[in-house]
């Protein structure tokens, strides 16, 4: 027998025939709402056996009013997750809610509870031990990004991009420099980010007739794994004439890597981002990328999970975030030459 599904607020506004807020207002004895609209409200929550979220309670009565951030190790070399983070606080506070950051490292088989009344969880990564833990605490949570294929659970809202498309509007940039042999940095399969990249990379790697090449990166990769990628792909592929980056600032170590390798980017290779830099633009030559828009995405969870907790939005609720492509310098125009080590081949 199929699971019933736990009655919503939406449900009981519409068997008593009114709005979310005013079913939302009869049920916590807050708001003008007549005598004869709570009791329509208060027996239609009876009759479906409605039961309100306690975290929910809390946040509008102001008892705890914090909401967490749950994210990756690599947030303070982030220029990403420190603008997702900004966008968390700034529509946090502007709602009179307060954030706490929840180290992924403690976050499962803590000695005491999360003190928050919801979870914004962002990019979460599959074989993370923590995700089990969080999903079965009974907090709401609010996923930046799907969960990843192996975690059992379902979150209450989901803020996504489709970054699959991403990638195909990225590589319509790179069609401009009509290349051969591009290749993409990522750790595959570790986030619904990353996956949505390697399916995107290698949809259009068929379409175009390439060869694909990825070369694999650490989700979390620290400079000097970024570089040594970076070698081992230009020594075991000398014919690549595309570098596609995916972690977060690898373009950078990326760019420096080809010219201590003799690489001119512009003439025999070049470099595009799947994650927007503010140094990109500035880089010679500057970077064709795509925005993630990261401050405006911690908004869009922050208010989803608020939103949720108070009632007006339902449990699993999920919205689409708009990306975009920025072209630059570094796909304005054909690659005029080949690696000499191509020919030597």
């Amino acid at each position: 027998m199929p699971e019933l599904r736990r009655a919503r607020l939406i449900d009981v506004a519409r068997r008593a025939g009114v709005g979310k807020t005013t079913a939302s207002d009869a049920l916590s004895g807050t708001g003008r709402v007549s005598p004869a609209t709570r009791d329509a409200v208060l027996a239609a929550a009876a009759e479906l056996g409605y039961t309100a979220n306690t975290a929910a309670r809390a946040l509008r009565s102001g008892a705890t009013g914090t909401i967490g951030v749950v994210l990756p190790e690599v947030l303070a070399r982030s220029s990403y997750y420190m603008a997702f983070t900004f966008g968390v606080v700034t529509y946090a506070a502007a709602h009179d809610v307060d954030v706490t950051i929840v180290s992924p490292s403690v976050s499962s088989g803590r000695s005491r509870p999360i003190r928050a009344d919801g979870l914004i969880v962002g990019d979460p990564r599959a074989g993370d031990p923590a995700l089990p833990a969080l999903l079965s605490s009974g907090i709401p949570i609010v996923t930046q990004e799907h969960l990843p294929d192996d975690v059992d659970g379902e979150p209450d809202g989901v803020v996504w991009s489709s970054h699959r498309a991403g990638m195909r509007r990225l590589l319509e940039e790179v069609d401009r420099v009509r290349p051969q042999h591009p290749a993409l940095l990522v750790a595959p399969n570790v986030t619904d980010w990353s996956r949505q990249l390697v399916e995107g990379y290698r949809e259009g790697c068929a379409t175009r007739g390439w060869e694909p090449v990825i070369a694999p990166i650490e989700f979390e990769a620290p400079w000097h794994a970024v570089r040594a990628s970076t070698e081992r792909l230009l020594a075991e592929h000398p014919e690549t004439d595309v570098i596609i980056c995916g972690p977060d600032s690898s373009a950078i170590e990326v760019v420096a890597v080809l010219g201590r390798a003799g690489r001119s980017i512009g003439d025999d290779i070049t470099v595009v981002s799947c994650v927007d830099h503010p140094s990109l633009p500035f880089l010679q030559p500057s970077i064709t990328s795509i925005d993630l828009r990261p401050r405006e995405s911690g908004v869009a969870c922050a208010e989803l999970l608020i939103d949720i907790l108070e009632g007006r939005a339902d449990h699993g609720s999920a919205q689409e975030f708009p990306i975009t492509v920025v072209a630059r310098e570094s796909t304005a125009r054909p690659l005029t030459s080949t690696h000499p080590e191509v020919h030597r081949q």
